[in-house]
């Protein structure tokens, strides 16, 4: 601006106009002026007028009365307006200090010029014609304005009304105002300017109407105090929206996190108090009891686990979002608290499905076990019961004395039945020998048998007993042995009877046992098996039956004889106990029995049957569902990785491919019926499928957090492309060149599959490491970049990948590639800005009131500002100044909030 002297109408200049613009400003600072032409005499007040309307600090003023001093006051003013690029023509320092008002007021409307008027630029104008433009721009809508100068175009008051009306409705009713009475319009104006806008009154309506071209400086210094207002309250306002949205993405990401954590400490409880559960291996006595944990298992795995794996994979979606929110927002990464990572996560859970593969394979050996003991347990039980009939009585025989006193036939008798038994009981010797390893795995360590105690004493009591039996048969034969020199012959048919018949009812009893002896299959091939030698046991029965009808044609024979020849016999055959009714006996008793197995064996059979039913059955759905599940996968792979319509229509897509796996469901629900009574019916083997269910809720777990997952990612990918005005085009542009790189197909890149992406996409990376490019596994590509002239510096790389690979895994997913690329390519929020913002607010100030906050924010983030902006502690502080600059730095993680 150069004045170079002031202009001949410079006399028509109201001093009151440039008076009241003075106070205006010099309120600010606690001071005014009553007389223009002497107030500023002195040069101190004109010298506080430049530091409040600049902002600057003047050099230090001259305190004394002196002329001298008031001649430095006010060339230190002049020169200060000089160096803000005025040219003075004709105006001293005299001429002020002597009160030349004439001089004054040229001075006044130069520091109007230069301060309140030269700044204001509309549409590459400036200055006067600047302040004119938006004057006409802002009254245009008004038919009954119209703004050409800055005189005689406001006499009717109404362009001043129309300002006001347009940037405040609410202050001025403008249909009730008229052309036709300009002094109304005027003092309206006037007055809710004064009130409302803190401008005040410089104008007088009256000199307004009255005047034929009202002065030009007075309108313009009063209007431009018309634009400062409003530009202000729009500058503040603009300021005061883009604090809000920061704050409320700092308020929205702060709750995320909250709510992570808390989620997060949830789920590690809950799988911290699950995991010693599942590693209980304190083992039942009972196959009730066992049956019973089998249950809690089930109902863990039907009831219990199923949310938590929707909250883990909740969590983990979670996290994303968040993670991608933070970098949308140029915020620093959430970092979970120690021990509470997605990482920390899946090892813990890891840990869990481990522990319960463990827990269910201990059950099912378990119930195994103790089957296995049962079964041994019964079969000791009959044995021992046969043993014991058998020994009933026999010590109290061999101890009797019965030789000492019997004849000579008799004591031939007595040995030859001695025989006999000797015979029966080496016979017995193998079920002894097979009731004492019983006793043995029963109570081996492997085993542990709950009722093993029992078991060993009654072994003990059986064995005890037959070496007593062993000791006595001893004694016994040696005594007849002594006798039998003095014995004769004995009749051969009861010797032949006794020696037939004690095998063939030894026969019988090993049959009844073996009858009636129980079994476990758990296949159809063993039943089989024992139904062949059940079989090939009746082909013998005729053989035997034969043996049994020739032991009773010698009975027969004996008593032919001594009824025929009048034999002193007491009817009872003397080598042997066994008689003709106890074999008939024991052979009905056989023949009773073969039938009842016959039904045992039939109804095993029906029930193996059933068996191999339900393995088909379960075989039959598992052999489906395992395929499926693997192309599900297969398919959510390729989708991933392939671009097909927008983001929107991919997301449709997933969404719809997500709705038909979840309808899948009822199958996954079917087939844990099955598998149900599988394991009810205790059938532990499968050769019809190589799939168990294991496999298939880890797959079905597996499928639903993928799809999930891969939604998830392109919602991201949606709010990244929205956030930073990427089109579709560029997003397409993207994905084709990652999945170019991404040879393995496996969703990200290796560190030089990275930087060769970069480089097809037309970035340089430095040069001074063209020799790395040499890396690449494709030889063919790197000749393809050097030939290309590509070169890729360490250190620009470095950074790239701190940014894209933070956790330093060396490899980048195509969520990180996007981010890299948008903040390339796009603009977002930073803490200058943020921090320019709050100046605005501030007024310029290096700090600022609570108040201020108070007055242009709402109330809430007023709030959440002065809770954590620190005092401010600058050479300019005042009581109560906050500090907005540190908070600004904070939210963009630069510095602690």
């Amino acid at each position: 601006v150069g004045i170079g002297c002031i202009p001949s109408c410079s006399s028509t200049v109201s001093p009151h106009t440039f008076t009241a613009w003075c106070n205006s400003h010099l309120r600010k600072a606690g001071t005014q002026i009553e007389n223009i032409e002497e107030d500023f005499r002195d040069g101190l007040k004109l010298m506080l007028l430049l530091e409040v309307i600049s902002g600057e600090r003047l050099a230090k003023p001259e305190r004394g009365k002196m002329r001298v001093h008031k001649i430095s006051n006010v060339n230190k003013a002049l020169n200060f307006i000089a160096s803000k690029g005025v040219k003075l023509v004709s105006i001293g320092a005299e001429e002020i200090v002597d009160g030349n008002a004439k001089m004054t007021l040229g001075m006044i409307w130069t520091i109007i010029l230069r301060f309140a008027i030269q700044d204001i630029s509309v549409e590459e104008t400036s200055a006067k014609e600047g302040l004119l433009l938006w004057c006409q721009r802002k009254t245009a809508p008004y038919k009954n304005v119209n703004i050409q100068n800055f005189h005689i175009s406001w006499k009717d008051g109404l362009g001043f009304c129309a300002l006001i009306h347009r940037h405040r409705p609410e202050l001025i009713d403008y249909g009730k105002l008229r052309k036709d009475d300009p002094m109304t319009n005027l003092n309206t104006a006037f007055d809710v300017a004064e009130k409302y806008l803190d401008i005040p009154k410089m104008l007088d309506a009256e000199d307004i109407v009255s005047t034929l071209r009202p002065d030009e400086k007075a309108i313009m210094t009063y209007v431009s105090c018309y634009y400062h207002a409003f530009s202000g309250k729009q500058k503040a306002e603009t300021a005061a929206n883009r604090i809000c949205k920061v704050l409320a993405v700092n308020q929205e990401n702060e709750q995320l996190m909250e709510d992570y954590e808390k989620l997060a400490s949830d789920l590690l409880e809950w799988i911290r108090r699950t995991i010693p559960w599942l590693e209980n291996r304190v083992p039942e006595n009972t196959m009730q009891a066992m049956q019973q944990k089998l249950e809690d298992f089930r109902d863990y795995r039907r009831l219990h686990k199923p949310p938590k794996v929707q909250e883990k994979c909740q969590l983990e979606i979670n996290f994303n979002t968040l993670q991608t929110k933070l970098r949308l927002s140029n915020r620093p990464a959430f970092m979970p608290s120690e021990g509470k990572m997605v990482s920390d996560i899946s090892n813990a859970w890891g840990s869990l499905e481990g522990a319960e593969k463990g827990y269910e394979e201990w059950l099912l050996n378990e119930i195994r076990r103790l089957e296995r003991l049962d079964h041994l347990a019964e079969k000791f039980r009959q044995k021992a019961a046969i043993h014991e009939a058998w020994t009933d009585g026999k010590e109290e025989m061999l101890q009797q004395k019965d030789y000492e006193t019997a004849s000579l036939s008799d004591i031939k008798a007595l040995l030859k039945k001695h025989e006999a038994f000797e015979s029966d009981l080496a016979a017995h010797q193998d079920r002894v020998e097979q009731i004492a390893a019983i006793a043995q795995e029963l109570k081996s360590n492997i085993s542990s048998y709950y009722d093993s105690p029992s078991v060993n004493a009654r072994c003990q009591q059986i064995c005890d007993q037959w070496d007593s039996l062993g000791v006595l048969t001893q004694k016994r034969s040696e005594a007849l042995q002594r006798t039998e020199k003095l014995l004769e012959t004995i009749d051969q048919l009861y010797l032949e009877f006794a020696k037939r018949a004690a095998p063939f009812n030894n026969w019988m009893e090993g049959a009844m046992e073996d009858l009636q002896d129980t079994f476990i299959v758990h296949t159809i091939e063993e039943i089989q098996g024992l139904s062949t030698a059940h079989e090939q046991f009746k082909a013998t029965l005729p053989e035997a039956d034969k043996e049994r009808q020739a032991i009773l044609g010698i009975h027969n024979e004996i008593a032919k004889i001594v009824q025929t020849y009048h034999v002193n016999m007491a009817g009872t055959n003397p080598y042997t106990t066994i008689n003709p009714q106890e074999i008939n006996a024991k052979w009905d008793k056989v023949r009773q029995l073969v039938p009842q197995r016959d039904q045992a064996l039939i109804e095993e059979h029906a029930r193996q049957q059933n068996n191999e039913r339900l393995r088909r059955q379960f075989a039959n759905q598992a052999n489906v569902i395992g395929p499926w599940i693997q192309t599900k996968m297969e398919e959510i792979g390729r989708i991933s990785i392939e671009m097909h319509g927008t983001l929107e229509d991919q997301l449709t897509h997933l969404r719809q491919y997500e709705k038909s796996i979840v309808n899948y469901k009822p199958k996954i629900d079917q087939l844990e019926g099955d598998h149900q009574l599988i394991q009810e019916a205790l059938i532990f083997d499968n050769k019809h499928t190589n799939y168990t269910m294991e496999h298939i809720r880890v797959g079905w777990e597996q499928l639903l957090t993928t799809i999930a997952r891969t939604i998830n990612e392109i919602e991201n990918q949606v709010l990244t492309r929205d956030a930073k005005g990427i089109s579709q085009e560029q997003m397409n542009e993207f994905r084709a060149s990652f999945n170019h790189f991404d040879r393995d197909h496996s969703g990200t890149l290796g560190t030089e599959e990275f930087k060769a992406c970069l480089i097809s996409l037309g970035f340089d990376i430095g040069n001074d490491a063209q020799k790395r490019t040499g890396m690449m596994d494709a030889e063919d590509f790197r000749a393809c970049l050097i030939s290309m002239g590509y070169n890729m510096g360490e250190a620009e790389f470095a950074r790239i990948m701190s940014i894209v690979d933070p956790n330093r895994l060396g490899v980048i997913t195509f969520q990180a590639f996007i981010d890299f690329m948008s903040r390339e390519t796009a603009d977002t929020d930073t803490a200058d800005q943020v921090m320019a913002s709050f100046k605005v607010l501030a007024g310029d100030k290096n700090y600022i009131l609570a108040d201020e906050l108070r007055r242009e924010l709402p109330a809430d983030q007023a709030e959440y500002c002065i809770a954590r902006m620190t005092p401010y502690t600058g050479p300019d502080a005042i009581p109560g100044a906050l500090d907005y600059m540190s908070f600004s730095t904070a939210l963009y993680g630069e510095s602690d909030l």
